[in-house]
């Protein structure tokens, strides 16, 4: 299902099978090197440099210094060639843009697979149809292909890394806390559709996100032994950010809206999710985000 955010992405505003201006924390800088970028959301991302040079640096919202750097390939488009399929190699197909890739692409950093899984970007607004015909028929990403087998589903993938790939575990051993997981994993199409509703109405922010932003503070304290939903760092965490990110910046910037005021628990949540470099690793330039959303929402 197509969202009107992120086309090609599972849609926020309906259930998936898994599924005063913005002023980030100061940034660091990330080289990305694209070989090719063929449209203008591509463009937006490339470097003021030299006709030969790809290189685009991308603003990166980070509480520390990023402390490796990953040389990303460019999106495939409908002129590309499909990458060998089924080659041992296992690959992990993205979006950029896209918040439901974002969450297998920061598990796979955070386990520290960047040399075991291959990440493979697609250009959803000019799809080459092999990815449909050939990799993943559902057609949107992300999907991981593994074992002679593509797997999808965001929330899927996150826990197929965690559970066949080596690195540090995304769920604790807790009981209470991995039931606390579940509850918290069933809730973000909820979460998403709340805070999704607001931004296309008209109106002022609804009650329904209000109560859906209080429920995320509530849980960010059930534990006190850190920052994160489960106190630590997890696949919860993963499942959440990526939202969160865009809502900050989407709120602030068309809903005149901060989402933290008030709620210090949250705000602790984004200051230390921005140390943590397997998501910074992942993020893209908050203009950027919001000049695309604007566009897709119809937006002036």
């Amino acid at each position: 299902m197509n969202s009107l955010a992120f086309r090609g992405c599972p849609s926020p505003l309906t259930p998936a099978s898994t599924a005063p201006g913005f002023h980030p924390i100061p940034s660091p800088r990330i080289k990305i090197r694209f070989q090719r970028l063929e449209d203008a959301a591509h463009h937006h991302l490339r470097a003021r440099s030299s006709a030969s040079s790809r290189t685009r640096t991308v603003a990166m919202a980070s509480g520390l210094p990023v402390s490796s750097k990953e040389v990303l390939p460019s999106p495939l488009t409908s002129a590309s060639e499909p990458p060998p399929l089924f080659d041992g190699t296992t690959k992990l197909y993205v979006a950029y843009y896209c918040p439901f890739a974002q969450r297998a692409w920061i598990a796979r950093n955070y386990k520290g697979l960047q040399d075991k899984i291959k990440i493979v970007a697609i250009d959803l607004a000019d799809r080459p149809a092999w990815y449909k015909e050939k990799v993943y028929p559902e057609n949107k990403v992300p999907s991981l292909e593994h074992n002679n087998q593509v797997k999808g589903e965001s929330l899927d993938l996150v826990k197929y890394i965690d559970s066949n790939f080596e690195g540090p575990s995304l769920l604790p051993e807790d009981p209470a806390k991995k039931q606390f997981a579940e509850e918290l994993l069933a809730y973000t199409d909820a979460f998403n559709k709340a805070l999704y509703s607001s931004l296309l109405s008209k109106e002022d922010v609804s009650e329904e996100t209000v109560a859906a932003l209080d429920k995320i503070e509530d849980a960010l304290g059930k534990f006190n032994d850190g920052p994160f939903f489960l106190g630590q760092f997890s696949l919860v965490d993963i499942a959440y950010v990526p939202f969160i990110e865009r809502f900050q910046i989407f709120y602030s910037n068309i809903k005149n809206y901060d989402i933290t005021k008030g709620r210090p628990n949250l705000q602790k949540f984004i200051e230390e999710v921005n140390k943590i470099d397997a998501y910074t690793q992942t993020k893209l330039d908050p203009d950027f985000l919001l000049e695309q959303t604007k566009k897709r929402l119809g937006i002036a």
